[in-house]
């Protein structure tokens, strides 16, 4: 599990394809002072297994399925990324409980004079974002502040802005989004019920009795 708080900038330092998966080398000295073959790493939200760790770098494979759902498809050597370590059992919880499970990709629209920024909104992911609720974009943890059908509107303080890829994004980057995971569970486990009073209120549970 991740909190969405940012721990470094890295810089992917070499890109590998492989059939059907990409190998990422990414260098990033804070998160692999205590990395070892199997921990997890989230690269720009998405939930990574170290391979290797090697002088302050890190090398990671991602599957087709990942590259398709994601804005890693599209990364190239020397790119900068939003690494995070796992959070460990016990440790504060700053931002908001995520996966770096990437549901979708959005894309960088626009950014005000106060920080207010907007992103566009894929269809499938919209009844899952809502105002006031947390959404992860490119792996850091923020507050909905308004959503209106295929966008939703972020304010980011100087601070995110400095410390994360965000503050060089522009119009038309793809960025990755992580829905809150506790709306999707909502979602599943009241369709039996929503279908089952449909079904009543059209009839179809009633009997004929002699």
């Amino acid at each position: 599990m991740f909190t969405g708080i940012v721990e470094e900038i890295g810089e992917v330092t070499a890109v590998e394809q492989l059939t059907n998966a990409a190998r990422l080398r990414v260098r990033g000295p804070l998160v692999t002072s205590d990395a070892g073959h199997g921990d997890s790493i989230a690269v720009s939200g998405v939930c990574l297994t170290v391979v290797e760790v090697s002088g302050g770098e890190f090398t990671v494979d991602v599957v087709n399925e990942t590259l398709q759902r994601s804005s890693l498809a599209k990364v190239a050597t020397g790119d900068r990324v939003n690494l995070e370590r796992a959070t460990p059992a016990g440790g504060r919880l700053g931002g908001h409980i995520m996966q770096g499970h990437v549901d979708g990709t959005g894309v960088f629209l626009s950014r005000d004079e106060n920080g207010v920024t907007t992103f566009a909104l894929p269809e499938h992911l919209s009844r899952y974002v809502v105002e006031k609720g947390s959404i992860a974009v490119d792996g850091i943890s923020l507050t909905v502040a308004a959503v209106t059908g295929d966008q939703f509107k972020v304010a980011l303080i100087p601070t995110t802005l400095e410390a994360t890829t965000l503050g060089g994004r522009e119009a038309g980057d793809l960025v990755n989004l992580e829905v809150d995971v506790v709306a999707k569970y909502v979602e599943k486990l009241a369709e039996a019920h929503i279908r089952d009073q449909v079904h009543n209120r059209d009839g179809g549970g009633t009997e004929e009795r002699s």
